[in-house]
C-alpha cells in the first residue's frame, strides 16, 4: 500500500510537533505539506530523517512554501511551473517516483470578485493547466495534492446559501478548478464518495470546527490509470481538533493506493 497525504499546516514551525504526533498516528509513505511558511534552511529536515523520511522543500520567508516529505527518494524534482509571474511565490514542488509523478500545489487564497488578489487566483490556475499540458499527458500516472482554496461542489461548504458567492465558491473559481478535472483528473474522494459531506477547512473563529462549519477545499487528484489501484481516501478530523498543539485550520486528507 502506499498512502499519500496532503496538509496544509499554516507554518511547519508551528505545526511541527502536531505534525510528529500526527505521523505516529497515521504513518503514511508521502506526506506534502503547504503554507510552509518558512525558508529551507529552518525547515526540519533532521526531525523528518529520523523517522525515514527524505524532505524535497520549496520553502518562502513567512509565506507559502511546499514540501514533499517520502520514504522513497524521488527523481526529476521541480519546482515552480516555469512562468516567472507566479514562481516568485513557492506554491509548486514535484517529483518522480518511478513511473508515479507527485505534485504538490498551494493555490492562491484570493479576494472577493474584481480585486487584483482574484484576478491572480485565476490567472495562477490558467498558468498552472497551461503547464500541465507542456509538461504531461493524462494518460500519465500523477497524483496532484494541495490546498486548492476553492470549494467545486455546494456539498463541499457547510452552507451553500449562506457561502454563495464569497471566497472559494464563486463561479470563476470553480471553472477554474474544473479545468483540472476537464484536463483528465478525477477527484478521488468525490470518485469514492459521490454524496459524502466532508470539510477539510474550518475556521478558527467561531467553535466552526465543532459545529462542522466547514469547506472541502483540499484535494487530491489522481489521473485515470490510478483509479484501478485508489482504495480509499479520508479526512482525519483528529489533527483539526486537537486543543494542544494548537492545530491548523485544515485537517490532513490521505489517498490509499494498492500499489
Amino acid at each position: 500500500m502506499l498512502r499519500v497525504a496532503t496538509w496544509n499546516v499554516n507554518s511547519i514551525r508551528s505545526r511541527k510537533e502536531l505534525v510528529f504526533m500526527w505521523l505516529e498516528r497515521v504513518p503514511v509513505e508521502i506526506l506534502c505539506l503547504q503554507e510552509l511558511k518558512t525558508e529551507n534552511h529552518n525547515f526540519p529536515f533532521l526531525d523528518f530523517e529520523r523517522l525515514g523520511y527524505k524532505c524535497y522543500v520549496h520553502g518562502q520567508k513567512a509565506y507559502n512554501g511546499v514540501a514533499i516529505c517520502s520514504k522513497f527518494g524521488l527523481e526529476d524534482v521541480f519546482k515552480g511551473i516555469g512562468d516567472a509571474r507566479f514562481d516568485v511565490e513557492s506554491r509548486v514542488i514535484g517529483g518522480r517516483l518511478k513511473d508515479l509523478w507527485l505534485i504538490n500545489c498551494y493555490f492562491p487564497h484570493g479576494e472577493e470578485r474584481g480585486g487584483k488578489k482574484f484576478y491572480y487566483k485565476l490567472e495562477f490556475y490558467d498558468a498552472f493547466c497551461k503547464f500541465l499540458e507542456k509538461s504531461f499527458s493524462p494518460s500519465d500516472r500523477i497524483v496532484l495534492v494541495g490546498d486548492m482554496n476553492v470549494a467545486l461542489e455546494d456539498i463541499d461548504v457547510y452552507d451553500p446559501v449562506v457561502l454563495k458567492d464569497t471566497i472559494g465558491t464563486m463561479p470563476e473559481e470553480r471553472q477554474a478548478l474544473r479545468r483540472l478535472l476537464d484536463w483528465g483528473f478525477v477527484d478521488a474522494f468525490r470518485y469514492l464518495y459521490p454524496n459524502k459531506v466532508e470539510f477539510t477547512w474550518w475556521d478558527y473563529i467561531g467553535g466552526a470546527i465543532w459545529k462542522n462549519q466547514g469547506m472541502r477545499i483540499d484535494y487530491i487528484f489522481i489521473t485515470e490509470p490510478l483509479l484501478k489501484s485508489l482504495k480509499d481516501v479520508f479526512v482525519d478530523t483528529w489533527a483539526r481538533k486537537k486543543r494542544q498543539p494548537k492545530p491548523s485550520d485544515h485537517a490532513p486528507v490521505v489517498g490509499v493506493f494498492e500499489l
